[in-house]
C-alpha cells in the first residue's frame, strides 16, 4: 500500500468459530479484473485513438511519460470502471489492470499519470481540438455500426435532448437555469435508432452555457450528423424526433429543407393550437367523465405563426383529460409538428412517444456515468470531460451489444460494471503471457464468457 489512509490488516475475532484475518497485500491484485472486457470493445471501436489523434502535443519530447494515448485512454476506462474523478489516479495507478488496459506491463510497467498529470491534461485542449474529438466520436459510433450493419439501414432516428448539470462555485459560463431552477450547464445529447432496435446509441455529446436556448446549436449538430448518417446508409430514410425547447423557427426551416429527412418535434401549446384542439378536447371531456378514467382523443390542423413561419404546417394534438384517484380532472392537450404522412394516433403512439426511451439513456449517464462531474472552473476542460464520459458510455453501450442474446441485453450500465468489470483477479506476468486468475465461483461466468467470445476472445 501506497497510502496509510487505511490500515494493512483488519481483524474480525468474534463473527465465526475462529478470527477472520483480512490483508490489503495481493500486491498483483485488482478489483477491476473484467475490464478486459473494455479493453476488447475498444479494440473493435478503435476509439481512444481517434480521440488521441485530434490533440496537439505541445510537451517536451524528452520530457513526456505518458503519452496522450495513454492519458486518453486511462481516464475513459477510469470512467466506465465507476472511477469518474482524477483524484482516483492517486490509488490506481499501480493497479495491474489499468496499467494493462494503458498497454504497460501490469507488473514491472511504470505507474500511471498522477492526478495533476490528468487535471493538466484535461485543461489543456482548446475549442479546435475539442470540436475535432467531437466529430471523430460520432464518425467511430456511425462507422462502428455500419460495419455491423453492412452499410444496410431502413430508417435510422437522431433524438436530441439537452439535459442539466448542475454547477458549484465560480464556474466559466454556469448560469441560472429557471427552468431546472439552478446553476447548470447545459449538455446537448444526441442519439442513434437503427431501424427497431430497442437501443439508442450515443453519438454526440455537447456542453453548453448554463443560460443557452434549448434549441442553441442544434441545426449545426443536426447537418453535420445528417451528413455523415446518409454518407454511411445512403438507402436509409432519416428520421429526427425532438423535443418541445426544438420547435424554433430555425430548426424547422432547416429540417424542412431537408428533402429526404422526416421529422416530428413536439410544439409547445398557445391560445390559437389550444382552440383549434377544442373540439377534441370537449370530446375527451365528455369521455373521461363517463369512464371516469383519463381519455384522449387525436387529431390534426394546419398551423402557422404570423411572422416566423413561412407556410403552414402540419401540426397534430392529442386532446387529453387526465384522470389521477382523489384529483381533479386536468387537461393535458400535447402539440407536434411534423412532416409524416400517417394518422395521429399512429404517428404520435408508435413513433413519437417512443423517444421516451432516450430518457433512460440520460439517466444513465447521469447516474450510471456521472457525466454531471464537471467540476473544472474552466469550461472547456468540463468540455474535455463530457467527451470522456460519452467515450466510456460508448464503450459500455459495445459491450451491451455483445450481450442481446442474454439477460443483461437491457441491463443498466451500473449493472453491466457490477456483473462484469468489477471482478477480483490476480494478474501473473510471464515470459510468454500474462494470465488473469478470476473467481471460480463467479455467478455470470456463462455470459462473461459468451460477451468476451463475441469481443474477440479465443478458447483455450
Amino acid at each position: 500500500m501506497n497510502e496509510h489512509t487505511t490500515t494493512d490488516c483488519l481483524l474480525f475475532p468474534d463473527i465465526f468459530d475462529r478470527p477472520v484475518v483480512a490483508k490489503f497485500d495481493q500486491r498483483q491484485g485488482s478489483s477491476d479484473g473484467g475490464a478486459i472486457l473494455l479493453k476488447a470493445a475498444e479494440r473493435r471501436l478503435g476509439l481512444t485513438s481517434a480521440l488521441a489523434a485530434c490533440l496537439r502535443d505541445d510537451r517536451e519530447s524528452g520530457k513526456v511519460r505518458h503519452e496522450l494515448s495513454e492519458l486518453i485512454t486511462q481516464r475513459v476506462m477510469a470512467i466506465a470502471l465507476g472511477y469518474e474523478d482524477a483524484n482516483d489516479a492517486a490509488r490506481l495507478a499501480s493497479d495491474p489492470i489499468h496499467k494493462l488496459l494503458v498497454g504497460r506491463d501490469p507488473v514491472e510497467g511504470e505507474d500511471l499519470a498522477s492526478q495533476p498529470t490528468l487535471s493538466r491534461f484535461e485543461n489543456a485542449p482548446d475549442s479546435k481540438e475539442l470540436f475535432r474529438m467531437t466529430e471523430a466520436l460520432a464518425d467511430r459510433v456511425i462507422e462502428r455500426h455500419r460495419k455491423r450493419l453492412h452499410g444496410r439501414a431502413r430508417r435510422i432516428t437522431i433524438d436530441m435532448d439537452p439535459t442539466d448539470d448542475p454547477t458549484h462555485g465560480q464556474q466559466e459560463f454556469a448560469f441560472f437555469n429557471s427552468h431546472y431552477h439552478g446553476y447548470c450547464y447545459l449538455p446537448m445529447v444526441c442519439f442513434l435508432t437503427f431501424n427497431e432496435e430497442a437501443d439508442q446509441y450515443l453519438v454526440a455529446a455537447v456542453l453548453r452555457r448554463g443560460n443557452a436556448s434549448g434549441s442553441a446549436g442544434a441545426v449545426g449538430i443536426l447537418r453535420r450528423l445528417i451528413a455523415r448518417v446518409s454518407e454511411a446508409f445512403p438507402k436509409a430514410k432519416i428520421r429526427v424526433r425532438l423535443d418541445g425547447g426544438f420547435a424554433s423557427p430555425k430548426v424547422l426551416d432547416f429540417l424542412d429543407c431537408e428533402p429526404k429527412v422526416e421529422y416530428l418535434v413536439n410544439m409547445a401549446s398557445n391560445a390559437v393550437l389550444k382552440r383549434k384542439a377544442e373540439s377534441a378536447m370537449k370530446q375527451a371531456r365528455r369521455a373521461s367523465k363517463i369512464s371516469g378514467q383519463t381519455e384522449h382523443v387525436y387529431g390534426e390542423c394546419r398551423y402557422a405563426t404570423k411572422k416566423t413561419w413561412p407556410w403552414k404546417r402540419r401540426v397534430l394534438y392529442k386532446a387529453e383529460v387526465v384522470r389521477a384517484a382523489g384529483k381533479e380532472a386536468k387537461d393535458n392537450p400535447r402539440f407536434v409538428v411534423t412532416n409524416l404522412k400517417q394518422s395521429p394516433q399512429w404517428i404520435y403512439e408508435q413513433v413519437y412517444c417512443q423517444r421516451g426511451d432516450v430518457e433512460n439513456r440520460i439517466k444513465e449517464l447521469h447516474d450510471g456515468m456521472q457525466i454531471g462531474r464537471t467540476s473544472c472552473s474552466n469550461f472547456l476542460a468540463n468540455t474535455f470531460r463530457v467527451l470522456l464520459t460519452a467515450a466510456a458510455y460508448v464503450l459500455m453501450q459495445e459491450m451491451r451489444l455483445h450481450l442481446a442474446p442474454t439477460r443483461h441485453a437491457r441491463a443498466q450500465v451500473s449493472t453491466l460494471r457490477e456483473h462484469f468489470l468489477k471482478l477480483g483477479a490476480q494478474v501473473i506476468v510471464t515470459v510468454r503471457r500474462i494470465v488473469l486468475h478470476l473467481p471460480q465461483a463467479f455467478p455470470y461466468r456463462d455470459s462473461f464468457h459468451r460477451l468476451a467470445l463475441s469481443l474477440g476472445a479465443q478458447t483455450g
